[in-house]
């Protein structure tokens, strides 16, 4: 019986140490990728400079840090940092880039899995033992991100032993915990903070690669089991087309199934549509399905299939009154994404999404409609360049309150668009009860 009892311990610790059976800490959560929407987010720099191309990177005791491209979101964003024997699993290959799209900053790096193009990240906001992550480089969740601190760390040009210290937290360092990366207070004496990049780096920096792609299939039904928590706004795309002033005869019904959609190419996700796109049905309105007519006489419109597959980046089309679904919307006083008084949240009735605007967008394009909180997961809270003032009444000026009213949202030629607030009352849109 004693005997029987040993080996049971035995067999448990050996379980326990293997970093095979570590890999059941995070199972997969998704069975398979969604090709557009990862394609989008994990976009490879071809124009970086990198230091180190696809090379392992050990930890003191003398294993190595890998990625799992389905231990995270559908877009392989959320991903944990794990640890293996060297050579025991794919997704042993990082890129350390040193400028780029995604860095600016000298004497820094990014770190980049070369299976799935995501970066090292930390986020203090997410849960203890889930704040070292892979996401999207730039910090967006869509990959319309440039520059972010939490993905930059310090470094010497050598292959090590270092640190990894995110520029948004100096006094935290990356730490090997178990088979798993996490984060802890920097001490120097800790060999479970030092890091090692095989080989020597590249004078200069290594010239632009290609990136692997993950080999997971790919299918267009998404299965998500996180959403991303980083900031997410809408990426640089080309504009939309834009609804034609006839199109409002009979509207545009709200998609229910995959369909071709503007935004990149893509294909429209009703999963990721619910998710991005949640009704909020604890807010105040104070006006239900109504249009809006714009200064110039016409109301505004919105194409449920003119944006990406989330439904975001949609154009606010202007189009000739005919108060189809397309042109209905809520205006929000008060719920989770409005806690502003005196403001509101201009809502589209057809797809829940709110009228944003972003002026780092290319001009033309800085007005869309965007899920509510300003988060193209849909996880965002409040967003003040969604909120205008508002204090009843049928009067509307689209004055961001992002802009201090220094610009304004205005009738553009067939959407709406942005301009410096005239404040004469020639930006005056109108609600129609």
């Amino acid at each position: 019986m004693y005997s029987s009892i040993l080996v049971l311990l035995s067999l448990r610790s050996l379980a326990t140490a293997s970093p095979i059976a570590s890999r059941d800490l995070f199972r997969k959560t998704v069975t398979q990728l969604d090709q557009a929407a990862f394609e989008e987010a994990q976009q490879p720099d071809n124009t970086a400079t990198r230091a180190f191309s696809n090379t392992q990177i050990r930890t003191s005791d003398g294993r190595c840090l890998f990625v799992d491209e389905l231990s995270g979101d559908f877009r392989a964003n959320l991903t944990p940092i794990q640890v293996a024997e060297c050579g025991s699993t794919d997704g042993q290959g990082w890129d350390v880039i040193t400028a780029g799209k995604h860095n600016n900053v000298e004497g820094s790096m990014l770190v980049v899995s070369t299976l799935t193009n995501a970066c090292f990240n930390f986020d203090p906001r997410r849960a203890s033992g889930n704040q070292v992550i892979l996401f999207s480089c730039g910090g967006r969740a869509d990959g319309g991100g440039e520059v972010t601190d939490s993905q930059l760390f310090p470094f010497n040009g050598t292959s090590g032993p270092l640190t990894f210290t995110p520029e948004n937290d100096a006094q935290s360092c990356f730490t090997v915990k178990g088979n798993v990366i996490d984060v802890a207070p920097c001490d120097a004496a800790n060999a479970d903070q030092q890091f090692t990049f095989d080989g020597a780096p590249a004078a200069g920096g290594a010239a632009p690669t290609e990136t692997s792609t993950p080999t997971a299939q790919i299918s267009s039904e998404v299965t998500a089991t996180a959403t991303a928590t980083a900031t997410a706004v809408a990426p640089d795309t080309t504009s939309s087309p834009i609804a034609p002033t006839d199109v409002a005869v009979g509207g545009i019904p709200n998609p229910t199934e995959a369909v071709p959609v503007s935004r990149a190419g893509g294909v429209l996700q009703p999963s990721a549509v619910a998710e991005a796109q949640e009704r909020d049905d604890t807010a105040t309105r104070a006006f239900t399905s109504v249009s809006i007519k714009a200064p110039n006489g016409q109301c505004l419109f919105i194409d449920p299939t003119a944006g990406d597959f989330r439904e975001n980046l949609i154009p606010v089309s202007l189009v000739d009154c005919a108060g189809t679904p397309n042109e209905k919307f809520d205006v929000i006083t008060a719920g989770k994404h409005n806690n502003a008084q005196d403001s509101a949240l201009i809502v589209s009735s057809l797809t829940n999404g709110c009228i944003s605007f972003d002026g780092r967008r290319p001009a033309g394009d800085t007005v869309t409609l965007f899920s509510c909180g300003g988060r193209a997961a849909g996880e965002g809270e409040t967003n003040n360049g969604q909120l205008v003032p508002f204090t009843g009444g049928t009067s509307l000026v689209f004055a961001p309150e992002s802009e201090r009213n220094a610009t304004c949202i205005v009738a553009g030629d067939g959407r709406l668009d942005s301009a410096p607030c005239a404040n004469d009352g020639s930006q005056v849109f109108t609600i129609l009860t």
